[in-house]
């Protein structure tokens, strides 16, 4: 049993969720099957991702419905309010599910500024049964103000990239005084050397552990829940494998301590990107 963490709202995740990024078709579903399995159970996808499709047919194949938080997330050329009521209506169906237990809008696009309409679609959906759940992805705290200033309602997740090279200690903290569950994309930094890095490797080997384990148990640890996609069945349980990893507050900052001021794996920050 993954141990739990909890929303200004009540709302329950576990501190440690599959990520389902590219897992598509009959071997996505296999995969994310494979993830029930071992004992996952909060899913996350994307209507951009196009597998919602994919996750919606593991679940039900599983039989764990009840057991399961799906969650999937608005695209931003979606954000105004009777199109992004409409996307998540879409959502639903693609799963085959009566209903997603968390749906987020993806980016805030501040450019295009519709973010407080497609929050109030959200908003609705909750009050409607479409969804359980509802909150953001890359809000900064101004965007998170406005939604709250505009709506009066606080969402209850935000997932924001955050990996070892780009610790987000001000949103880590803005989010947790808030009552908002922060999620991590890209924990274990997608492509770049953080598995190899010295540090790394001697917290890891200190503890038995692989060095995927440690970057996992150093996220959780900060208050953070991560999503690490994998589709070997191997891969998993070794993600799994974090929860047991106990670091010790020196070992945290430490690696805290490899954050860069250019650590974003992208040109994607949330004052000036647009994802449509």
């Amino acid at each position: 049993m993954i141990p739990t963490t909890t929303a200004h709202s009540g709302l329950q995740l576990p501190v440690l969720g599959f990520g389902t990024y590219k897992l598509k078709g009959r071997a996505g579903a296999d995969a994310i099957g494979r993830a029930i399995e071992q004992g996952y159970t909060l899913l996350d996808s994307a209507f951009n991702y196009e597998n919602e499709g994919t996750v919606g047919a593991a679940v039900r194949a599983s039989g764990r419905r009840d057991d399961l938080i799906i969650t999937s997330k608005l695209p931003g050329r979606h954000h105004e309010r009777d199109a992004a009521l409409a996307t998540i209506e879409e959502s639903v169906a693609r799963t085959g599910l009566e209903r997603l237990d968390l749906y987020l809008i993806h980016w805030p696009n501040p450019r295009v500024g519709k973010y407080v309409d497609a929050w109030s679609a959200l908003i609705e959906a909750k009050e409607r049964g479409l969804v359980r759940a509802i909150g953001v992805c890359n809000f900064l705290p101004e965007h998170l103000e406005r939604l709250q200033a505009e709506t009066g309602v606080l969402p209850e997740v935000n997932q924001i990239e955050l990996h070892p090279y780009f610790p987000q200690e001000e949103q880590l903290a803005y989010d947790r005084e808030h009552g908002i569950i922060t999620q991590a994309w890209s924990p274990l930094g997608r492509g770049n050397d953080l598995l190899e890095r010295d540090e790394v490797v001697e917290i890891a080997r200190a503890h038995g552990a692989t060095p995927a384990q440690v970057l996992l148990a150093w996220a959780i640890a900060r208050g953070a829940v991560p999503l690490p996609k994998a589709a070997s069945v191997d891969r998993q349980r070794e993600n799994l494998g974090a929860l047991d990893v106990a670091l010790a507050e020196d070992e945290i900052a430490a690696i805290t301590a490899l954050g860069r001021p250019d650590g974003r794996l992208a040109d994607q920050d949330p004052a000036s990107y647009e994802e449509m």
